[in-house]
This record gives structure tokens, C-alpha cells and sequence, in this order.
């Protein structure tokens, strides 16, 4: 399993931090494999969070260079496509999860939405996550991008909506 991390690269908030560094050890703790935009912030945290349990990060980064990638990605993918890989973290997650955010979280969540990924908001968190927690983008799809109050939660409901499970 393949869970995208979505959340503000220069973010300060240690709420979200600390969100995104438990985020990512949950997700490695379950034996699925992170994936990020590679960068600071909350997908830095997450990845932290991920190798610290031992698990498997993917940064798809912006820029033509992989020096770019925070110290914990594993794997660089280097697309040279800035925004417009945006649409590779959400088409390469499974379901994803959003934590804070800003334009690019937005445009992450956008990609994710219309292809019909399953997407958890934390939204003690902030930013675009608070927004739209139990709400849906639009009228193309009959669910909402789900809620959840912490990183243990949000792990939790991702899951299970992933394997078709929703309660």
C-alpha cells in the first residue's frame, strides 16, 4: 500500500509537525510506503516518522535535482515538473492524508479528489486540512474528504477506507 502525506513545505506549526511526524510512523508501523513531495515541512516530518519505524519513503520532487530531498526519502524521484507533480503524489497514493496546507496541499487534494482517492484531513492542524475536514470539493463525488482529529485517527479511518471499509 502507497499513502500520499500532503501538507505545507515551510509550515512552522508544531501541531502539524508533530501530526505529520506521527502520520508517517503510523503508515511505515502498517508496512506501507510514504509518499511525499520530498521537500521540508510536513513531508519532511512524515518521512522522519516513517524511517524511524523502518519504513520505506518516496519524495517526488519538484525541481531537476535530487539534493532537493529531505534526508529521510529513500527513493528521489526527480520530475522537473514543479507544480505539475502535484498529480504524480496523488495518482502514486493509494489514499492520502492532509495535514495543514497550503496552494500545493490544495492542488494535491484537487488531483486526489477527481480521481477518486480516498482523503483524510487532520483537522487540528490548519490550513487547508481545517477547510475542508467533512466536507466535500465539490459535486462530483458523493463522499467528503474525511475527518480526523489526530495523526492515530486519521492512519486509522485511511485504512479502512482504502479497503472499502466505511463506518
Amino acid at each position: 500500500m502507497q499513502i500520499g502525506v500532503i501538507g505545507s513545505r515551510k509550515t512552522r506549526n508544531a501541531a502539524a509537525l508533530k501530526a505529520a511526524y506521527e502520520v508517517g510512523r503510523l503508515v511505515a508501523k502498517r508496512g506501507a510506503i510514504l509518499i511525499s513531495g520530498g521537500l521540508d515541512g510536513v513531508m519532511e516530518e512524515a518521512c522522519r516518522g516513517a524511517k524511524k519505524e523502518g519504513g520505506l519513503t518516496v519524495g517526488v520532487l519538484p525541481g531537476k535535482s535530487a539534493v532537493t530531498a529531505n534526508p529521510y526519502v529513500d527513493v528521489k524521484v526527480v520530475t522537473g515538473m514543479e507544480w505539475a507533480r502535484n498529480q504524480l503524489v496523488a495518482l502514486s497514493s493509494d489514499g492520502l492524508i492532509m495535514i495543514q496546507g497550503d496552494c500545493g496541499t490544495l492542488s494535491e487534494a484537487c488531483q486526489a479528489w477527481a480521481y477518486g482517492k480516498p482523503i483524510v484531513a487532520i483537522k487540528t492542524t490548519g490550513g487547508y486540512a481545517a477547510k475542508f475536514a467533512g466536507k466535500r470539493m465539490d459535486e462530483k463525488r458523493e463522499d467528503v474528504i474525511v475527518s480526523a482529529k489526530d495523526a492515530k485517527e486519521a492512519v486509522e479511518k485511511l485504512f479502512r477506507l482504502i479497503a472499502g471499509v466505511k463506518r
